[in-house]
């Protein structure tokens, strides 16, 4: 029981570092530029990782680390799409919203790649899912911000991520897996930054704090947190848990830039809230 409540308070502590990480990546990109910020957060994460997973590393083989880092692609293009819809968004919270409906996208990327037909659960959830959508773009009349669109973008990603990193990266332990695909999103963003960023000549001490507590905190603590919570949390608390971190960062982004919540983006926030709680608990209980 002790060990149980100890899991979900980490994991409850792990949606407030993700939710912090928001705001600390937006407050980095302010003197980085945004592609060259994610390179280097996630290469310096995942060395950070790798002593941890040495052993597991040794042991994989090389066809599996390469199909991992494969994968990972998936991850980088969602995370590249995510920090481009930070950098011209004020509306965190708004985006965590949007981007935690990636979990309810994954049946319907799954669909058509491997043929896994929805379950009624999905169903049931997505109408309610489109109307929140709908709320968090009406503002007096029908606008879709652009950033909206890079957010729905993402989480389109991050779902096709999951759908392939179930499927072909199950043999590798849950650590070593995260480390490979967080190197591998980190030297893509490296690349695109050179590619199409120009860096400062000078960086500022407070960017790269913002940077260390990106680093530190929200991506290495984090990721090692959510393993060891979701070890031994009970399934269905770890999932509903999660949840949080749209919640944490509405807050974060409502208290620290004075994010607008109107009426009718509240309630679409509820609404997003509800689909998912609604299609995980249904799942759960299957």
């Amino acid at each position: 029981m002790f060990a149980n409540l100890r899991a979900e308070i980490i994991l409850v502590l792990t949606t407030l570092l993700a939710a912090a990480g928001w705001v600390f990546s937006k407050q980095a990109i302010q003197g980085l530029p945004p592609f060259g910020f994610i390179g280097l957060r996630f290469v310096t994460a995942s060395l950070i990782l790798l002593p941890f997973c040495l052993p597991a590393l040794r042991r994989a083989s090389l066809g599996d680390i390469l199909r991992s880092m494969g994968v990972g692609v998936f991850l980088g293009g969602s995370i590249f799409c995510w920090i481009y819809a930070i950098a011209i968004s004020d509306t965190l919270g708004e985006g965590a919203f949007i981007m935690s409906l990636s979990m309810l996208f994954v049946p319907l990327v799954a669909w058509p790649l491997f043929g896994n037909k929805p379950s009624r659960a999905f169903w049931t959830s997505l109408p309610i899912a489109i109307v929140g959508l709908f709320l968090l773009a009406w503002n007096g009349e029908w606008r879709v911000a652009a950033s909206q669109l890079w957010f729905l973008l993402a989480a389109v990603g991050l779902a096709m991520h999951f759908n392939f990193n179930s499927q072909y990266s199950a043999k590798l332990p849950p650590m070593l897996l995260t480390t490979l695909q967080l190197f591998t999103t980190g030297c893509l963003g490296l690349l695109l930054s050179y590619a199409v960023e120009d860096w400062p000549q000078v960086v500022s001490g407070e960017t790269w704090k913002w940077f260390g507590l990106s680093v530190l905190l929200a991506t290495s603590l984090r990721y090692l947190m959510q393993t060891v919570g979701q070890k031994h949390a009970n399934p269905t608390n770890a999932a509903i848990l999660m949840l949080l971190e749209p919640v944490w960062t509405m807050l974060l982004s409502v208290w620290i830039y004075s994010e607008s919540m109107p009426l009718n983006k509240i309630v679409g926030c509820v609404l997003l809230l509800s689909s998912l709680l609604l299609y995980r608990i249904s799942n759960l209980r299957r």
